[in-house]
């Protein structure tokens, strides 16, 4: 029986809530290794591959060679993001980088709820592809980091940088909550780190292939995700 200082039974508040970070990560190192000290092995960090993704996989493994980290595979995903994949295999080789798949195939949601059922409902398409293989990736788990920033929209804006995650009964390290896009960028640029090159081409978030279209001109990170819905979350950080 592990004890952690900090579990979702026993939440009070963000141990950091009143700390103003200084440093050049803005808090995300320090916070990364007081979650690793917090709960070792046992913190899984879900990563989406973009470009907070590719930062947050660079300063975890500068403090844990040996992060348990989870993609999860929706088998609708760019080609693009696959080849990110692996070229951060190759560059941090301990990393144990595992993708997690929904137990359904494409073809078999399509047998059962219908063809391309994230055109009609993508909320229970989020559910199946992407909520459930999470929930079993998080199972036991005390804890998970995920890459969210307060800049990213208004349902963001209020996330601490260790959190009470009523959806999946855990709690929720946010590293980079004060991070803006410019800094993001700016640390994929210093640090030289592998992106994902439809960056380049105008998404400036990336999911699924049918969820994601091209943005001409907007300041939102958010944009692009599920065109033509009243949507913007995947449902991984709503309660």
């Amino acid at each position: 029986m592990n004890n952690y200082s900090v579990t979702y039974s026993d939440f009070t508040g963000d141990p950091y809530k009143d700390w103003i970070p200084t440093d050049q990560t803005k808090g995300a190192s320090k916070i990364l290794q007081w979650a690793y000290e917090t709960y070792g092995d046992d913190i899984v960090y879900a990563c989406s591959f973009g470009a907070e993704g590719v930062v947050l996989v660079d300063l975890i493994s500068k403090v844990q060679k040996d992060a348990e980290i989870v993609f999860l595979d929706t088998d609708l995903h760019f080609q693009e993001t696959y080849d990110l994949i692996d070229k951060a295999k190759e560059k941090y080789p301990e990393l144990r980088i595992q993708l997690k798949k929904p137990d359904l195939t494409v073809e078999e949601q399509a047998n059962q709820h219908g063809s391309a059922l994230w055109k009609r409902q993508p909320d229970q398409c989020c559910y199946i592809r992407k909520i459930k293989p999470l929930e079993e990736a998080l199972s036991g788990a005390p804890a998970w980091i995920s890459g969210l920033r307060r800049e990213q929209s208004p349902s963001r804006s209020k996330t601490d940088f260790v959190n009470k995650d009523e959806k999946f009964k855990s709690i929720k390290v946010c590293p980079l909550i004060h991070w803006t896009w410019d800094d993001v960028w700016d640390y994929i640029k210093e640090n030289n780190l592998p992106y994902n090159e439809l960056h380049d081409q105008g998404y400036p978030s990336i999911g699924c292939i049918p969820c994601t279209s091209k943005v001409t001109d907007s300041t939102d990170s958010r944009a692009g995700r599920w065109s033509g819905f009243n949507k913007t979350e995947c449902g991984l950080h709503t309660s």
